[in-house]
């Protein structure tokens, strides 16, 4: 990496430099000993070319192709939407090609968590209120406000995660839904859950077990509200009680081997790739040497840099996953009749991204270098410590849904725009750059922006991995907490009737 105050360049072999600065026409620009002129204002966070590129060549950023030129591009010219366009189309065929890392274990951290009657290991000691069916959200929403002003202070708060679904659905979609809200109802978060219906919905709650399976009675409870004449009063005996319960469990030393942390990325810009989402790759391996599990998801902001995801399985059956989870996710795409390639957003663009390559080669930078040790369907919840890949969408509410329900304690959540949006668990938000740090920090939890400006990366993962300790601890209380923004979408890809 090279950089001054103006660009920097990441990878040796890159053709272009990503500005640090708003660059003025006609400025001189020096890096590495090369020097070129500015053909045109080029925004913070946009692309400079430092080599004439013929139409048709690759445009090289992190080492790798991010599209080709659609035209001659001088030295000095502004690169983006207007001269770049992707590589990528169809479907392709993938080879395994093993390049495996050696990070090492056995390293030794803990944080202080609730140890569960079943033996995991939750990091809040909160009541989840999770609905059977769209139709008693509002009978959610005033139990859980009516139940921490009557049991405050007992737990960590009483939560409703609200949905429209659960009714009227058909074949994948009903038992994805269910495979959602079971994976909530289990998280270890919660010390109590009430699991809401209404009745007469396709998932009823007898319906429901049979996908939720075993569970403990002191721990889960039940209400069907059809079968009550006052569900309010009948619910806040319900939580009481699972209150009671929950002030049983004390905060305890636990190795951070029990952590499963959330890999998430939204409302990404150039710095993203550059700051944020290495700083969470480096915690990713930092967790995975203490015998820890994170969880990688976002399937289509893989595409284009698949290969390098798919070389690090440990294995040719998790490899074959690996493709079968990227191709799934590209038919899906052509199933209804869109674009495969669709991406990056408006956002992602205004911020200096043109390609889906270039969002993608910053965005599994979040994996570090750990091996894929293995591949989960949606609604599918992690068993095996190491790197995770988990398929989902990159809509940021139900991959941050997808994560909880996979078990993820906490999410990273690394954004170079802003965005406001929590899961049910705590959701670290990661800035790309200082600026959005400073400006919304009503959001915003930790800045990677300082590794743009003096900070070096072994230090501040340093840092971050403390951060992130105190954090599992109930020591810092990220700012989607403190800001009730907590909430759940489900993935839908069927009829409704």
């Amino acid at each position: 990496m090279f950089k001054n105050d103006k660009v920097i360049k990441i990878n040796d072999n890159d053709n272009v430099a990503v500005a640090l600065t708003d660059l003025k026409r006609g400025e001189t620009v020096n890096l590495g000993g090369f020097t070129v002129i500015a053909g045109e204002d080029i925004d913070k966070g946009h692309k400079i070319a430092f080599k004439d590129i013929p139409e048709g060549g690759n445009i090289i950023k992190y080492g790798f192709p991010i599209g080709h030129a659609t035209k001659n591009i001088a030295a000095g010219e502004y690169i983006h939407t207007h001269n770049i366009k992707t590589n990528l189309q169809g479907l392709l065929e993938y080879t395994y090609e093993p390049g495996l890392s050696s990070m090492g274990t056995g390293m030794d951290a803990e944080f202080m968590g609730y140890v569960r009657e079943d033996g995991s290991v939750g990091i809040r000691n909160e009541i989840w209120i999770i609905n059977t069916v769209g139709c008693v959200n509002k009978t959610a929403e005033i139990l859980a406000k009516e139940a921490n002003i009557k049991y405050a202070g007992e737990t960590d708060g009483v939560f409703a995660f609200t949905h429209p679904f659960g009714c009227s659905q058909l074949g994948d979609d009903h038992l994805t839904t269910q495979k959602i809200l079971a994976g909530l109802v289990k998280h270890p978060n919660a010390a109590g859950v009430l699991v809401l219906g209404l009745g007469c919905e396709n998932n009823n709650i007898p319906e429901f077990k049979k996908i939720l399976g075993e569970y403990d009675g002191r721990r889960v409870r039940f209400l069907s509200t059809q079968e009550v004449d006052d569900e309010i009063e009948e619910g806040l005996k319900h939580i009481g009680e699972l209150a009671d319960y929950a002030k049983s469990f004390k905060r305890q030393k636990c190795p951070a081997s029990k952590l499963v942390v959330g890999l998430k990325c939204g409302g990404s810009d150039a710095f993203s790739g550059i700051t944020g989402n290495p700083l969470v790759g480096v915690f990713s391996d930092l967790l995975i040497r203490h015998g820890g599990t994170t969880v990688l998801t976002e399937v289509p902001e893989m595409f284009g840099a698949e290969t390098i995801l798919m070389n690090r399985c440990i294995d040719n059956d998790v490899f074959n996953k690996a493709v079968n989870l990227i191709n799934d996710f590209k038919e899906y795409y052509i199933r209804h009749n869109q674009v495969v390639y669709e991406n990056p957003s408006p956002g992602n663009k205004k911020g200096g991204i043109s390609t889906l390559e270039e969002k993608s080669l910053g965005c599994t930078q979040k994996g570090g270098s750990g091996n894929v040790v293995d591949v989960l369907d949606y609604g599918n919840k992690v068993s095996i410590p190491g790197l995770n890949l988990l398929k989902g969408p990159g809509n940021d509410i139900i991959a941050a849904t997808a994560l909880t329900a996979a078990g993820a304690h906490i999410i990273l959540f690394t954004t170079g725009r802003g965005t406001p949006v929590g899961a049910p668990v705590p959701t670290v938000k990661v800035a790309t750059n200082t600026e959005l740090y400073n400006r919304k920090n009503n959001w915003m939890d930790y800045n990677a922006g300082q590794l743009l400006e003096g900070g070096d990366m072994s230090g501040v993962s340093m840092d971050f991995f403390r951060y992130v300790l105190k954090v599992a601890s109930g020591e810092v209380r990220t700012k989607n907490e403190l800001n009730g923004y907590r909430e759940i979408s489900i993935f839908k890809d069927g009829v409704i009737l």
